[in-house]
């Protein structure tokens, strides 16, 4: 039980990356892989949180999500198991007989995969036509927003 936790633990550590490419001057696209753990309200948070963070660092304060789409490829793997054999020979009067039992071992399961959110984003300055429909970078992040721009987002939990 107390390994399942440091894995658990571990998984969440770093279980997700975004990129972002510029499309135009104030336009970009966020992409973003989550780990299965993080389900995909997780990567759809991720990468909410990216846009906010890159539109402060691109000098906007303000963004408007104009297209999302997502998918998951997470899918289950189970390792090659193995086949035990186990007999006893007996002899009596010249003759022999073999008892076998065989069991098999399925190997280890695993979860592989990811989910994937990408999204379309416009970003404004205050005051800018369109800057009243958009969202606040910084009430996005919330209080601790310069702390998030500094260090950027690397799981699903943050």
């Amino acid at each position: 039980m107390k390994n399942a936790w440091l894995i658990g633990l571990l998984a969440l550590a770093s279980c997700a990356q975004s990129d972002t490419m510029r499309t135009s001057s104030n336009e970009m696209v966020v992409s973003t892989r989550a780990a299965p753990i993080c389900g995909g309200m997780g990567a759809a948070k991720v990468a909410q949180r990216v846009a906010a963070i890159e539109t402060l660092k691109a000098g906007y304060d303000r963004y408007v999500i104009l297209g999302a789409d997502r998918y998951n490829d997470v899918r289950t793997v189970q390792m090659p198991g193995q086949y035990n054999t186990f007999g006893t020979a007996t002899t009596y009067g010249g003759m022999t007989s073999i008892n076998a039992t065989t069991t098999y071992t399925p190997g280890p399961t695993f979860v592989a995969g990811g989910h994937h959110q990408s999204l379309r984003v416009r970003m404004f300055r205050e005051g800018e036509p369109g800057a009243n429909n958009a969202l606040s970078a910084r009430a996005a992040l919330g209080p601790e927003w310069e702390r998030a721009v500094k260090n950027g987002v690397s799981h699903c939990g943050d």
